[in-house]
């Protein structure tokens, strides 16, 4: 029997895109990556095969954007000094010692990116890992740590008119006592996979997370916001989310640059289906506005005012072409 439902909001998006990823040549690596102290050309960072699986069970990590400045020629990185005290929180969690200071690990992605000779927007990426490859099951706490550090272009997708259609998801965000969320863990991700993946199967761009109060978390791969009756509403930290460095920059620019009052509290599902504007944020997700959920549209299905102001003072904080908060960026190629 054929099914006469219309096709879910993005659907023939992710068919177009489906099928352009089965045909697309993979993209060229860098020439080199960054792994315990030293540069090592991409193609000699191997490691046996027996070792891919344990390791990742409590493996940490961030990821960093770097954004071109063609006016300035040079790359600025975002946040960096917040994103390396998020990774020692998240190892700390982890229960790793640290293997690498946060000077050093400044030191070794600038070193990295100039090797490189990027002259693009990019995604550094830093991942630490207990070593011996010890069964998930089994107490690490005691293994020394190594650190591999990865950067990839990563074109950003800001000012490009993208819009997303999501969903709430069926599966719940990860709970404080089961796993703890605030650690940026390659393991968490499993949970941020499953609702992506039923998403996009569903036919949308992207899933939205309950937690087990069945109050709003965040999306699968970044914090949320509404906005209503020109107030932006965020989750808060107790709701499972993770600490968002690119929350946490917004909640200080929307009121001071902006003039858009915020408020931290729990939110509802049906909040969402009634706010003015929805739009999720992270730092590979940038300012992603949000149009429908569960095919409500969210305000006139169009992004909103605030999201667009948003998205443009954020495009000028990222690459320096607005001047305010300064410490935000580390220049690669010029000093500060």
């Amino acid at each position: 029997m054929a099914d006469d439902r219309p096709a879910p909001p993005g659907a023939a998006l992710h068919e177009k895109t489906a099928t352009q990823g089965q045909t697309a040549a993979p993209p060229p690596t860098p020439a080199y990556l960054w792994h315990n102290g030293r540069l090592v050309p991409w193609q000699d960072a191997t490691v046996h095969i027996t070792q891919i699986g344990w390791t990742a069970i409590s493996a940490v990590f961030e990821g960093i954007r770097g954004y071109w400045s063609n006016e300035r020629q040079d790359l600025y990185l975002f946040r960096l000094d917040e994103h390396l005290k998020r990774l020692a929180r998240s190892m700390k969690l982890m229960r790793m010692a640290p293997a690498v200071s946060a000077a050093d690990l400044t030191s070794a992605m600038l070193d990295l990116l100039r090797a490189n000779e990027f002259r693009e927007d990019v995604y550094v990426q830093p991942l630490v890992y207990f070593a011996g490859g010890v069964p998930g099951y089994r107490a690490a706490y005691t293994q020394p740590t190594e650190v591999l550090i990865t950067a990839r272009p990563a074109p950003s997708a800001l000012k490009t008119g993208r819009a997303s259609h999501c969903c709430i998801s069926s599966w719940v965000r990860l709970a404080d006592h089961v796993m703890p969320p605030r650690a940026k863990a390659l393991a968490n991700y499993q949970n941020s996979r499953l609702v992506s993946t039923e998403a996009r199967i569903n036919g949308y761009d992207g899933g939205i997370m309950l937690n087990e109060r069945g109050k709003v978390a965040e999306g699968a791969y970044a914090c949320i916001f509404l906005v209503r009756d020109g107030v932006a509403v965020t989750p808060p930290a107790t709701a499972g989310i993770l600490e968002s460095i690119t929350r946490a920059s917004l909640l200080e620019a929307l009121p001071q640059v902006l003039g858009v009052p915020v408020e931290v509290r729990e939110v509802d599902r049906t909040e969402l289906y009634l706010a003015d504007e929805v739009f999720l944020c992270g730092t590979l997700a940038e300012i992603d506005p949000v149009v429908s959920v569960d095919r409500y549209s969210v305000g006139t299905g169009e992004p909103g005012t605030v999201t667009r102001r948003l998205e443009d003072l954020y495009h000028g904080l990222v690459r320096g072409t607005d001047p305010r908060y300064p410490a935000w960026r580390i220049p690669v190629y010029h000093d500060a």
